[in-house]
């Protein structure tokens, strides 16, 4: 009898491959006689390059070319601005590529990038975001705004309420592997081939092919493994069209290119900050009457991207009267990008830091306020749930926690140094199956099995958790399956994003296993072969369709510094079937230290006068160490979600990162006895102005 594979603690297929240092990423990729690129970034933050000066760079040994707005290859189809890489002399952000220089070595290309004077035309820039703002607009998002019933009437006969401002600030993604990728441009016919550090090889392909103006099928991405994305890698950046501009003026040469740490804090994206006002109405018993929840962020002068942080509001409680709204701020900055639950990651501190004051205000236990504001069906939709199990997470989370035997009074608290408190906060993140993967299986003989899908393995395992659900569907061993991905030869696969591989990919894989049946037989034939693609899922229009969890903080504030140390973090999550509890269990942990960091110490701190991110690196870009919590646990509740898909499965990446920074912000509250509604939750906001201690 075959051992079951999905739901099995399976290692990691390629740990022995990333331990011992032989798994290629993009970077290191062996390619023959490679050259080196290297960027050179705006000193502004508006205005325009009149010259580009390159004799002291053309002057270093091995210096092969250099590119600037006036020289470099034309692209055919740079109609998204952030993808006109030297095609225009216009400045719109500092750290915008103005130039670059190709070397033999990556020594020498970085010197002589330092040694290009470019002289500019400087504009006045605006890089201030402020919620009071005149010229604030309405993204171009169909559901960017959303009402039910009049929600001001209702806040103003509410008996309780709570009205507070919460802001977030701009974060960026740092995975450990850096932003690279390798190029070769061919002639006759144009050929692109990339080794790429992404979240999806055949989007980069869709997106890079009209810019670059090849067809698709000319260009090949590879990406076998991935150290890290968290959406930073998602699409393409400015960094892969100068890649492949360096390579098309080296035609027949590889040009390997790397962002440094610092670089990457201005080309690839990051977390919008927010400022969000919420507003809360309920009864006396906390059942919530009104609900409103407008959120504004910023954007970026070249292209629009809207962090969307007010959504998770319109699916987590029952209340009749609802608003979520958002406005955006266009600034001479870099462009937002996707970071780890985008949208829910902020909107979800504010929603369950003001749930929270609630509690408080109506003098209840905020588990049981959840309990009580719980819809029996999806507030925005009207549809009932497919596999909601909120109050479950909380109740089981509340027991492992040991809840019940929390001073219910808020702070301070105090135990020799420490202020010492407790708080929790639910999660919330969509389900979602993305259309257009493909799979692909072949019968080798001798019951083996080759299954190929271009997906990315991005660190969370998917390698390993796509045999598993490949081993189940064709009743084999895993031992008996060979998979094949991070390819754009082999058939194609969505990004690696809103936690949609595992369902989606394992959909694909699934169907072709039937596919395989159904022409061939439970034996078949070595040679025999299959594909099929993702399905549509008509449950998805039928039923509303989340992940949700529950988080438990512990936080202790030193009473004369202001320091946090947490000691615990417990979060509970239902996500349907788990493929595989070893690597799942490493997402959620992974995810909800992400979340403390946020709550401890992620700020990328922007200078105005000059318009970038002073500390753009990781000796003062600080995120959560060890020192900064003792344990952290994660537990899931069990069974399939049947109405998920054929997998009965639902994402892990990002249900782990929501809700953790509020519960750590409402322990620190039940702590010391002050609100905290601004992260990050640094020393200074808990010290009492003027005295230098910490209440208490």
């Amino acid at each position: 009898m075959t051992q079951q594979a999905v739901g099995a603690p399976v290692p990691r297929l390629e740990a022995a491959a990333k331990a011992t240092g032989t798994a290629p990423y993009a970077y290191e990729h062996p390619v023959p006689d490679p050259w080196f690129a290297h960027a050179v970034q705006a000193t502004i933050a508006r205005g325009a390059v009149l010259a580009v000066d390159t004799a002291g760079a053309e002057a270093v040994e091995g210096v092969r070319a250099v590119l600037t707005p006036f020289d470099a290859p034309r692209l055919p189809g740079a109609g998204d601005r952030r993808f006109a890489v030297l095609q225009s002399p216009e400045v719109a952000f500092r750290g915008q590529i103005v130039a670059a220089v190709v070397a033999t070595t990556p020594e020498a290309a970085r010197e002589a990038a330092s040694l290009v004077r470019v002289e500019y035309d400087e504009h006045l820039h605006d890089t201030v975001l402020t919620a009071d703002r005149a010229d604030l607009y309405r993204p171009d998002e169909e559901e960017a705004d959303t009402e039910a019933g009049d929600v001001d009437a209702a806040l103003a006969a509410a008996p309780v309420r709570v009205e507070h401002t919460y802001t977030t600030p701009m974060e960026h993604n740092n995975p450990m592997e850096p932003h690279t990728t390798a190029a070769l441009w061919e002639r006759g016919p144009d050929r692109l081939t990339l080794h790429d550090s992404t979240q999806g090889p055949h989007t980069v392909r869709a997106v890079l092919a009209p810019v670059l103006g090849l067809d698709p099928e000319r260009i090949r991405v590879l990406a076998p493994h991935v150290g890290g994305g968290f959406g930073s890698k998602g699409e393409p950046h400015p960094h892969n069209v100068l890649a492949a501009l360096a390579a098309r003026a080296l035609p027949g040469r590889w040009v390997k290119l790397a962002l440094t740490r610092r670089q990457m804090f201005a080309l690839t994206g990051y977390r919008t900050p927010t400022v969000q006002r919420v507003r809360l109405g309920a009864g006396t018993d906390g059942r919530l009457l009104a609900l409103s929840h407008e959120s504004v962020e910023q954007t970026a002068t070249v292209k629009e991207f809207p962090e969307m942080s007010a959504v998770c509001s319109r699916k987590m409680y029952a209340a009749p009267h609802r608003r979520t709204r958002h406005r955006l701020a266009a600034l001479d900055v870099p462009a937002p990008f996707w970071m780890r639950a985008p949208g829910e990651a902020p909107g979800m501190f504010a929603l369950e830091s003001a749930m929270d004051e609630l509690a408080h205000a109506c003098g209840l236990d905020p588990v049981e306020l959840r309990i009580r504001n719980e819809p029996e069906v999806a507030p925005d939709s009207g549809l009932p749930w497919a596999d909601r199990r909120l109050v479950e997470c909380l109740r089981e989370g509340a027991r492992r926690f040991g809840w019940a035997d929390r001073d219910p009074a808020p702070g301070p608290h105090r135990s020799g140094r420490w202020l010492t408190g407790t708080g929790v906060a639910s999660a919330v993140y969509p389900h979602l199956t993305l259309p257009g993967s493909v799979a692909s299986i072949r019968h080798g003989g001798r019951g083996r099995y080759t299954v190929a899908i271009g997906a990315a393995d991005i660190g969370t395992g998917a390698r390993t958790a796509l045999t598993q659900i490949a081993a189940e569907a064709l009743g084999r061993p895993i031992g008996d399956v060979d998979l094949r991905i991070g390819d754009t030869d082999l058939p194609p696969a969505s990004v690696a994003g809103g936690s949609t591989g595992t369902t989606s990919w394992g959909a694909a894989i699934t169907a072709a296993a039937e596919e395989l049946r159904r022409l061939h037989g439970r034996d078949p034939a070595a040679g025999a072969e299959a594909r099929a693609g993702t399905p549509p899922n008509p449950e998805a229009e039928r039923y509303a369709m989340s992940s949700f969890g529950a988080h438990f903080a512990e936080v202790r504030v030193d009473a004369d510094t202001g320091e946090i140390r947490v000691p615990r973090l417990l979060g509970v999550f239902s996500i349907g079937r788990v493929v595989n509890p070893r690597t799942v269990r490493s997402q959620f942990i992974g995810g909800m230290t992400m979340g403390l960091s946020m709550a401890l110490h992620e700020q990328s701190v922007l200078d105005p006068r000059f318009g970038h991110v002073v500390n753009g690196d990781l000796a003062e870009y600080h995120i959560a160490a060890n020192a900064d919590v003792g344990r952290i646990d994660a537990a899931w509740l069990e069974g399939p979600d049947p109405l998920a898909g054929p997998t009965g499965s639902r994402g892990a990446g990002e249900i782990g990162i929501v809700g953790t920074a509020a519960a750590i912000a409402n322990a620190a509250f039940h702590a010391t006895g002050v609100r905290v509604r601004d992260l990050p939750l640094t020393a200074d906001r808990f010290l009492e102005a003027g005295t230098g201690q910490a209440p208490g």
